[in-house]
């Protein structure tokens, strides 16, 4: 895939700044530049701010079914363009090519389906305590939306900030993760495409520290919903509120799989596989850590050891291939100090990790996916490392389970493999996390249901579902009395 250039994408136009500095995003199979991009400044991303701002009172008057009709062409652009784009996530990011499809057919799901909520928007209606008045609540926009981005779904978590923020009536300023800014722009050129006016979707690529605070910092922004790590996310919560700015956080994951003894075990090891070396680890969702009770122990680990010996790691283009390489040079870095860290404080690898060589790896960032035998509480257990290694803790029954599930700082998914149904709805209540699977991954969300998490997973919202406009609006409550006289709620009520 050629390189291209992209400016910026400011008043429905792109454009690059007389004397702009530029990067550029490379394929981490090979090296190879993906795209060159402008190094936007805080100027730069003011006068994007300025656009949407503009654009806002003309789309927010817009009725809400027109708008979803919008959503709808770009829906079926992005189908169009499906494998182009699903071989351009994968050339960029590196994921396998059934997962770059399937980035990009998450994003046609979901435009779709918020295309759907231009007929709803829903708000209530309650009865009143007093004679002829009318109580209801009705969603109105925010305003301009600041929406920033990961890499490792380059084209999906895009599309579930901007659909959701653009259905509802808000304008979006969109900064992509630097590392797959070609996908970025890809993503607005389908929206440009189908015909969203000028100034409603703006693109600003360069640096979090001068694009992404400029957004936050700026008054005009009156929303800000970013997904990253837990790090940058508390800096991005305290910058917004110094503006009162309302500000969505979708952060970290350390999801565990517990594996009963009644377990189907085929069915678990399929799951596991997917589940923590699909995306090679990279996916806020994966399964980071496996439980296993101890019946099952020896049986299920020398399965997955076996599986893991024959277990393709190549060119995620290659249909046959099962894990591409990790994103980038950093994330190798990662990935490799902390099985350093590991074998220091006495984990057991038990096979993969090395940085694979020679026959087509040596110009990109491959490792053989590992597995590591560790204990409650070691830091492979608890913290995130978002690649394929998979911490393995033996556990005796399902009380203990769940509490070593619970005791790390995250909550986003979780996994139970048993044919107990009492045992599997303990579990619903049990885990403490936004999401939890029975007999499936941790991986496999459906864009009609709420994603998030709890505890350092974000801060309270959710993506995705009915309940993703709810961080792009406000409710408004509205009395309307016809009685035609005062009436006084509280005091007018008879005794």
């Amino acid at each position: 895939m050629s390189s291209k250039e992209y400016g910026l994408f400011i008043g429905g136009r792109w454009e690059t700044p007389p004397g702009a500095a530029t990067f550029h995003s490379t394929n981490p199979t090979n090296g190879t530049e993906v795209g060159s991009f402008v190094s936007a400044s805080a100027a730069d991303a003011g006068r994007a701010v300025a656009s949407a701002h503009e654009a806002f009172p003309a789309w927010r008057e817009t009725p809400a079914p027109r708008r979803g009709e919008l959503l709808l062409r770009v829906a079926e652009v992005l189908r169009r363009r499906k494998e182009e784009l699903g071989r351009l996530v994968t050339t960029e990011m590196g994921k396998v090519i059934a997962e770059g499809r399937g980035d990009v057919q998450e994003s046609i799901d979901f435009v779709q389906y918020m295309a759907g909520e231009g007929r709803r928007l829903a708000g209530e209606t309650v009865p009143s305590e007093l004679h002829h008045k009318f109580c209801m609540t009705v969603r109105q926009p925010k305003g301009v939306v600041a929406a920033i981005t990961p890499w490792n779904f380059p084209t999906a978590i895009p599309n579930w900030k901007i659909a959701a923020a653009l259905i509802a009536g808000n304008t979006v300023v969109f900064k992509p993760a630097s590392a797959t800014a070609r996908c970025g722009a890809e993503v607005v050129r389908a929206y440009e495409e189908a015909g969203l006016p000028a100034g409603v979707l703006n693109l600003v690529t360069g640096s979090g520290g001068t694009v992404g605070n400029a957004l936050i910092d700026d008054p005009r922004v009156r929303a800000v919903s970013f997904t990253g790590g837990v790090d940058t996310g508390r800096e991005v919560y305290v910058r917004g509120a110094r503006g009162l700015k309302s500000v969505h956080l979708e952060l970290g994951g350390k999801n565990p799989m517990i594996v009963m003894e009644d377990a189907n075990l085929d069915l678990a090891l399929d799951g596991l596989m997917f589940g923590a070396f699909g995306t090679a680890g990279q996916r806020c969702t994966a399964t980071s850590r496996l439980l296993l009770h101890e019946q099952v122990y020896d049986e299920f680990l020398g399965r997955l050891l076996e599986r893991l010996r024959s277990f393709r790691v190549g060119d995620p283009l290659e249909e046959r291939t099962g894990m591409g390489p990790v994103a980038s040079a950093e994330q190798e870095r990662k990935v490799q100090s902390y099985l350093d860290l590991a074998r220091k404080e006495g984990d057991k690898i038990l096979i993969g990790g090395e940085k694979l060589a020679g026959g087509g790896y040596d110009a990109g960032y491959f490792l053989s996916p590992a597995v590591a035998e560790t204990r409650p509480g070691s830091r492979i257990a608890t913290e995130e490392i978002f690649g394929p290694l998979l911490a393995v803790i033996r556990i005796r029954d399902y009380a203990g389970a769940v509490r070593v599930a619970n005791e790390v700082s995250y909550g986003l998914s979780s996994a139970i493999y048993t044919r107990d149904v009492n045992r599997a709805f303990r579990a619903i209540g049990d885990f403490e996390a936004g999401i939890t699977y029975v007999n499936a991954p941790t991986i496999g969300a459906e864009v009609q249901l709420p994603f998030g998490g709890v505890k350092n997973t974000g801060n309270g919202g959710r993506e995705a579902g009915s309940v993703a406009i709810e961080e792009f609006t406000e409710i408004k409550t509205v009395f309307v009395d016809f009685s035609d006289r005062l009436q006084k709620a509280q005091i007018d009520l008879a005794p």
